[in-house]
């Protein structure tokens, strides 16, 4: 930590004109078509992004709190700050950035990548740290949607549930499954609490989606292993799978997911027909590894 003096009033003041310069398109949200009667980013826009209270951004924008380097670490990010801006930041408070621990790429096992091969009628994805999509095969893009055509830093399973119309619409009891997903987010947060792109994570959906809002606050955890899933497929109608999850035996924190159907219901017969469907030329996965 370094000797300089705290200039309350001037970080205020930085993170007020750096939250007026930023539209809610620069931080991936929507503006709502509205008049805003403020420029750039509200208060409550850049709060719910860097995970902090309304009442607490507001006091550090009055320099009537200190700030900690894990709240700076979030605001920045929140900010988008760039590395110049970074260091004004920290030198307003007296205090020296912590290094970010280099997060392991999380990188598709190759076990992992046999079983998905395998899974030929059964549709079945790979799940990485805060859900993100790592790989999945043609029978879940038949179910599902074309997981390629999604950029790798938007393929989150939790992301999608809430953000894209046609993978919300599929969930045929959307409600309590992406009330069942927060949860599975809450827990996966108290395994990496200083994680930042968790933080972004939930900021983003948190600002986006009233319900996502209301059930993180609410702190319901919930583990991910098995369950039972409805989707109202556009083509084959409706399905009813049973959802199971395994963990890998390793530290890497990948989860296989496979929907399976109980033979001779036409769920099962569902299944067949959009596996018939699937293109069997294509490799499993577009991905293999995705940065933390």
């Amino acid at each position: 930590m370094s000797s300089a003096p705290n200039h309350a009033h001037e970080l205020g003041e930085f993170l007020k004109a750096r939250r007026a310069q930023l539209t809610p398109r620069d931080v991936g949200l929507s503006d709502g078509g509205s008049l805003r009667k403020v420029a750039g980013l509200r208060r409550e826009e850049v709060a719910q992004l860097a995970a902090i209270s309304v009442d607490y951004l507001t006091r550090l924008e009055q320099g009537r709190v200190p700030a900690s380097v894990s709240v700076l670490t979030t605001l920045a990010r929140a900010l988008r700050l760039d590395d110049d801006q970074q260091t004004y930041l920290y030198a307003l408070v007296g205090k020296t950035p912590t290094r970010p621990r280099r997060r392991r790429t999380q990188r598709l096992r190759p076990a992992m990548r046999r079983l998905l091969d395998q899974l030929t009628d059964a549709p079945a994805f790979v799940l990485g740290r805060r859900m993100d999509i790592l790989a999945w095969n043609e029978s879940a893009v038949a179910l599902y949607t074309d997981f390629a055509q999604i950029p790798a830093n938007r393929r989150n399973y939790v992301r999608l549930l809430f953000t894209d119309p046609g993978f919300r619409a599929l969930h045929a009891e959307w409600e309590h499954d992406a009330h069942t997903v927060v949860a599975a987010l809450r827990m996966e947060a108290a395994k990496e609490p200083d994680d930042p792109e968790l933080a972004v994570l939930v900021g983003e959906l948190a600002v986006q989606d009233p319900d996502f809002r209301t059930w993180w606050a609410i702190h319901e955890v919930a583990g991910t292993s098995y369950g039972i899933k409805h989707y109202r497929h556009p083509l084959v109608g409706d399905l009813t799978l049973d959802c199971d999850t395994w963990n890998s035996p390793d530290d890497s924190g990948q989860r296989l997911m496979v929907l399976t159907a109980e033979p001779g219901t036409p769920s099962h017969e569902a299944l067949r027909i959009l596996s018939s469907w699937a293109a069997p030329a294509l490799p499993s996965n577009a991905a293999g590894s995705v940065e933390a």
